[in-house]
């Protein structure tokens, strides 16, 4: 099959679900499930408006890999919830989120969507490998502008980022990449880990924001060219560009690795295609009564069957 791959982020569109769907949605037994209800909306509506012949619901099996955390401890520190010796960390969840994802997990296999998270890796990961080894054109859904380095107009990759639940998405392709941030996809992971991500906790190259970045990167082409440049006194650098990525170098020389994104994760062999019809109706039907799934879910299954 060469047909039109769709890789969902699913943590982030179900996080964008609980928060964009009242919680006084709720089954029979009044336990919140506004995240479950939400992603089955997201995914009928991305099925309507993008007709995917395949689609991967790509989960962090790892939301904070030890190896990115060895190369830079600050990782997304500040959001463990709590330390596990041996373990992924627990990620800071709200409270009634926690309970949903099993939930998601369950109704996913009953629909038979296929659902891949991998030991050791996050979502992004998983999704970059998928990407690597696509045939034909992928249209990625993701809150995550971290994945917008995947883009490539030359093998139809594209991002498709929320603006709006998922109703309204930004075609995110090169030349949207370019107009916003003057790199393309490949140079977006160096602009990246040169500007720093408070939010993922990446310092960045202290001084050097995205305008800056994207100078350096227009004036020098990669991340390499602008490391050789701090030791050719030719370049056209500042003293105080010189000096910060000087000292910036250790950082530089790890950050690659945690900012982009894995493409050799072992996968594991799944039907990728699109389901018509439910894996397992059975069980499907105790989970939408048991969870009070309704015109969600019914809403989901018209348009696969479609």
């Amino acid at each position: 099959m060469t047909g039109r791959l769709m890789l969902l982020d699913t943590a982030s569109l179900y996080f964008r679900a609980y928060f964009g769907v009242p919680d006084s949605v709720r089954a029979p037994d009044g336990t919140p499930v506004n995240a479950v209800r939400g992603l089955l909306d997201f995914i009928d509506r991305l099925v309507k408006d993008h007709r995917p012949e395949k689609l991967v619901a790509c989960m962090d099996a790892d939301w904070r890999p030890q190896w990115r955390v060895d190369l830079i401890p600050s990782y997304k520190a500040h959001r463990v919830a709590e330390e596990h010796e041996g373990a992924p960390d627990a990620e800071e969840v709200p409270d009634t989120l926690s309970p949903q994802v099993p939930v998601i997990e369950e109704v996913l296999d009953a629909l038979g969507i296929a659902r891949v998270g991998v030991a050791g890796y996050e979502a992004d990961d998983v999704i970059g490998t998928f990407t690597a080894r696509a045939d034909g054109p992928v249209d990625i859904v993701t809150g995550d502008r971290d994945l917008y380095q995947l883009v490539d107009d030359a093998r139809e990759i594209r991002v498709l980022y929320p603006l709006k639940g998922v109703g309204t998405l930004q075609l995110t392709d090169e030349a949207w990449l370019r107009e916003k941030y003057g790199v393309d996809g490949r140079g977006y992971a160096d602009l990246a880990l040169l500007r720093g991500d408070p939010s993922d906790g990446l310092p960045g190259v202290p001084g050097v924001g995205e305008k800056t970045a994207a100078k350096l990167l227009a004036e020098f082409g990669d991340l390499a060219g602008i490391v050789a440049a701090v030791d050719d006194p030719k370049a056209k650098l500042t003293p105080t560009q010189r000096k910060r990525l000087t000292e910036a170098a250790p950082y530089l020389a790890v950050a690659p690795k945690v900012v982009r994104v894995a493409g050799d994760v072992p996968l594991p062999a799944v039907d990728t295609a699109l389901p018509h019809t439910p894996r397992d109706p059975a069980a499907l039907d105790a989970l939408a009564a048991r969870w009070g799934l309704g015109g969600s879910l019914q809403r989901l299954l018209t348009t696969l069957e479609a």
